[in-house]
Order: structure tokens, then sequence, then C-alpha cells
């Protein structure tokens, strides 16, 4: 299969790039020809070059400066028309407003998928401008995300396809942390952002400290290019505030969060929602006892207190009663931790993955390629 991939990132953020990544892995050797097109420079584009993809780069800049919006759509619609990929992906809410226009100028709108990246809020207006443009499908992470995407006008085919993680290899350069034996380590993963809840977890850490039960908190993550610079720089102040000072370890940004995990007795999740929460498969692929609220994408992977622990809501409270158990015993989190393991070995490596996702794309092409009753194609 042939796709043109739009991406609007050239740095590996988060789970959106992690799923592409996974997608981009071995794709190649199963037959696919996968091309990306950036939205600006950056070491992602550079990588993935070195590995031997068709990368191109386009600097589009905002979407409000109109020529550059316009010069954009039409070298997108030029390459679509010279390479005439089987399908046109565009990655990212942002990218459809792009992509699509140009696929309609190269007489490609039948081609058309993106992908919701989020659970998209009724009134947010990217994702609904996105949902305006033509699209013969639009991606989701989780049943979560395509619900509220159905929500969206016009209605447009909706296809969820689960994440995936590479299957880990054991670290050969092991995260130097000075932590203590003798009590849980917990740990959480992701950029310092006020949605991903690392306050929560500090404040259930006070709350649990309280009833007499005792972890050790890493945090690991900083504030990758800026996005919350007020909420990074006060988490410090809040673990001194907190009385929790040489309780909580702050990691700082990391380039690869595996070594970090892979000293956790139990990893969390505190985004509420969260679209999908492909952390928390990395801590299940490497046997940790995971916890997340039950919202979002982990409520449909994670079996609550068989596979991982759900709390009922993000509120400190709701997350400390769900840590609890895990932190009184040892033996409850081996249970799950190896519970979880052989959920994620079963259903979620980065193989399945694949196998999903193209599964999904050649319904698309087979979609397009079948004449509808007036014997045109269907959008």
């Amino acid at each position: 299969m042939h796709i043109l991939i739009t991406v609007p990132w050239a740095e590996p953020l988060g789970g959106a790039e992690a799923m592409l990544q996974a997608i981009l892995d071995g794709a190649q050797e199963e037959g696919h020809r996968l091309e990306l097109v950036f939205f600006e420079h950056g070491s992602w584009p550079v990588a993935l070059a070195a590995a031997g993809y068709r990368v191109d780069v386009i600097e589009a800049g905002r979407l409000r400066e109109a020529h550059r919006w316009a010069a954009t759509v039409f070298r997108l619609a030029r390459m679509a028309r010279r390479r005439q990929p089987d399908l046109i992906l565009n990655w990212a809410a942002k990218t459809q407003l792009y992509g699509s226009p140009a696929a309609a100028l190269a007489g490609m709108s039948d081609r058309v998928v993106w992908w919701q990246q989020a659970i998209p809020p009724p009134r947010g207006w990217l994702d609904r401008c996105a949902t305006l443009l033509p699209a013969a499908a639009i991606g989701c992470y989780s049943g979560a995300s395509a619900r509220a995407q159905a929500l969206l006008s016009p209605a447009r085919r909706t296809f969820v396809v689960n994440a995936g993680a590479p299957v880990p290899v054991e670290s050969s350069q092991p995260a130097t942390l000075a932590l203590p034996a003798d009590v849980p380590i917990v740990g959480l993963v992701g950029r310092l952002q006020p949605w991903k809840g690392q306050d929560r977890l500090l404040r259930a850490q006070v709350l649990l400290r309280e009833r007499g039960v005792h972890m050790h908190t890493v945090i690991v993550g900083g504030d990758a290019w800026g996005l919350s610079s007020e909420y990074a720089a006060s988490l410090p102040g809040l673990v001194d505030e907190l009385g929790l000072t040489g309780e909580v370890t702050l990691t700082g940004q990391v380039p690869d969060a595996g070594p970090y995990i892979e000293q956790m007795d139990i990893l969390v999740n505190a985004s509420d929602p969260e679209p999908f929460g492909i952390v928390l498969l990395e801590g299940m692929s490497r046997g940790v006892a995971v916890m997340a609220v039950d919202s979002g994408g982990p409520a449909e992977f994670i079996e609550n207190g068989r596979t991982g622990m759900l709390a009922r809501s993000g509120e400190p409270r709701a997350m400390a009663d769900a840590l609890e158990p895990l932190l009184v015993s040892a033996e409850r989190r081996r249970e799950v931790g190896a519970a979880g393991r052989e959920s994620f070995m079963r259903d979620f490596t980065d193989a399945a993955l694949r196998k999903r996702f193209f599964a999904n794309m050649q319904t698309v092409v087979d979609g397009r390629r079948e004449p509808s009753r007036n014997g045109a194609s269907p959008a």
C-alpha cells in the first residue's frame, strides 16, 4: 500500500509520534510504501530520511498566514498528482486543513483519511473545521475518541485502531537514580502539562501518607518545547509546599523513558480524559503494574483489578484509593504486572498495531474502488 502522510510536528513529542513511529517501523518490510511530508524542520524527519523513508519538508507556518497556507496546499496537490498514493493520511486535525484541500485540487478527495489525536470537545474550532473538509474516514485511538468525533458535523465515517508499542529490550544503560529500597516506586511519564496531572498525583501521595501508606514518586518528563512553562516551573515548589521533599524525584526531560519505567513498581497515567495512553503499554510491556483514570482510552484496554487499576476520576482522592491496594501488597503488584504484560503481548505490540492499522487502511482503499449505485466512488 502506498500512503502519503502529512505530519505537523518535526520532533517526537509524545504518544501521537510514538504511534506513527510504531506504524512506520517494519512497514517497509511488510511491503508498504510510506512517504512523509513534515510541516517543519526538525530531528524526526532527519532520522526518518536516514532510515530510508522518502521525506519532504514544507515550512507551512501558521494557519493564519493565508499565503503560506495556499502555497503549502498547492505544493501538496502537485506532490499527490505526481506520486498517486493510494491514500493521503493527514496525521492530525491541523494537517487535515492542508491535506484535504490539496487532495481536492488533485482530484483525490476520496483518498483522504485523517487521524483524530484527541477526544474532541464539542466546540473545538480546529476539530470542527477539520471535520467540515472531505475525508473518506477518520481514524481514532479509542471508542471514546470516536464517539466524541461522531458528535461533530457533518457525520464522517470513523474507525478505531488501538495503539501499540514495541516489545522492549533490556536497557543497556539503566537510569541512574538514587531511589529508596524500602517503599514502592510510583512513576508518571509525560510532558509537564496540567492535563497530564502531575500535581494531582502529588496530592494523592499526601493523602496516602496520611493513611500511613508510603511511596516515592518519580516524575519523568520536562517542559518539552515550552508548552506549559509556568506549570512546569511550579512543580518543585509544590513538592516543597506539600511537605514531600525527599519523597519525590523530578528527572526533567529524558531521551528515553524506558530505563526509568524499569525502576518503577507502579506506573500512573493521571490524564483525565486520556485519548489512549501509550505510556501505559510501555509499563505493561515490562510487567510494571499500571494505574489510570476510568475514562477515555485506558478504560477500554485495562481490565480493572486484573491488568491494571482504574481510578473513578482524576481527583487526588480517587487516585489514592486506586493506588492503595497496589502499594500495600507487593504480591498484588506482581499479579497485576504479569497480567498486564500478557495482555500487551497478545494485543498491543507494534506488530499487532500494524496489522490493525493496515487492515483498516485497506478497507478504505477497497471502499474507494467499489462503485456506488450511481456509478460514482463513495466519498
